[in-house]
């Protein structure tokens, strides 16, 4: 009970300080209720570190932090596609900048390419997985939450196989358009329209694929962000590890939706590459044997650090991801 009140306590002061520097030194107020009448956004910061503190309290618990996980990451898609809305309909104070752009993970990497500048969904990417390894992909991707629920539809769990025979070459394709279009001047109109297309593909991709084989199949193969983070993501010490106390009884398996426990995963002791540390295969292990690693720090250490850094990123995100 003690570390359950350090965690939310450490997570709640966390979010209250780190967002007060956003209060006090940006110019132009990125807290929706600071846009709307002055100090509002003191109110903000109050309620969102309560929030960030109360899913810290629950998450705490190992064995129902994978629900607590998945609706907070829903929570999380809920506001950003709200915002987007009441900024289309309502009021551009509840947009970024009050310009609109399309909210399809595929725009963190090939928007700063195409406009030549990065863009602040661009810095809370990179923040992310500086700081938490791989959890944009289970904790902050307002698209990746809508995969979740796709592939929640199936209690089976199959394979997409060699994954990677197709992730790299769409990181590729990505990559080259965005320079191609920018090289040749193509009018914002046409990308965006292409952009488009690649987004509701992405959707089709989760309600046919995803659905189907119970893996989040839009973040493993379609998303280019998701490459990224598989690629990037060892530059943070935050690991998964299977201890020599697993029995190799697989059943693990059937809790992964990121493809990260196939067999020979298993047999390795390792995860594979796109895990992204949701821990929703932790508790299914009757040997114990899938552990958060820090350094040197203790299992149960390590995963209290890894949630109070996330859950704050997690809280942070929320009220400053806009498009």
């Amino acid at each position: 009970m003690r570390d359950r009140w350090i965690l939310s306590a450490a997570v709640f002061l966390s979010v209250a300080f780190l967002l007060s520097f956003v209060q006090l030194k940006v110019e132009n107020p990125l807290l929706i209720f600071e846009r709307f009448f002055e100090g509002g956004g003191w109110v903000e910061i109050f309620l969102i570190s309560i929030y960030g503190g109360v899913v810290a309290w629950f998450m705490h618990d190992a064995q129902k932090s994978g629900k607590w996980r998945r609706t907070t990451w829903l929570i999380f898609s809920i506001v950003f596609f709200s915002q987007l809305l009441l900024g289309l309909f309502v009021s551009e104070k509840f947009l970024m900048t009050g310009h609109l752009h399309l909210p399809i993970p595929m725009m963190i990497i090939s928007g700063p390419i195409y406009r030549g500048q990065f863009s602040i969904m661009t810095i809370l990417f990179l923040s992310t997985i500086l700081l938490s390894g791989p959890s944009w992909c289970s904790h902050f991707c307002y698209f990746g939450a809508l995969d979740s629920l796709g592939a929640g539809r199936s209690r089976k769990r199959k394979t997409l196989g060699k994954i990677w025979n197709l992730k790299l070459p769409m990181l590729v394709i990505i990559i080259f358009s965005a320079i191609v279009l920018r090289a040749f001047n193509v009018e914002v109109l046409t990308s965006t329209i292409i952009a488009a297309g690649f987004g509701v593909a992405g959707l089709l991709v989760i309600m046919v694929y995803s659905t189907r084989t119970g893996k989040m199949a839009h973040c493993l193969v379609w998303c280019p962000v998701g490459t990224v983070v598989s690629g990037l993501k060892h530059v943070n010490p935050f690991r998964l590890k299977i201890t020599d106390s697993c029995t190799s009884c697989m059943l693990c398996t059937s809790h992964c939706k990121y493809d990260a426990l196939k067999k020979e995963d298993i047999l390795n002791r390792k995860p594979g590459l796109t895990c992204t540390l949701c821990g929703d295969c932790v508790t299914s292990c009757h040997a114990g044997s899938l552990q958060y690693k820090f350094l040197s720090l203790s299992p149960k250490t390590s995963r209290n650090l890894y949630l109070g850094i996330t859950i704050t990123l997690h809280a942070m995100t929320m009220v400053l991801a806009k498009i």
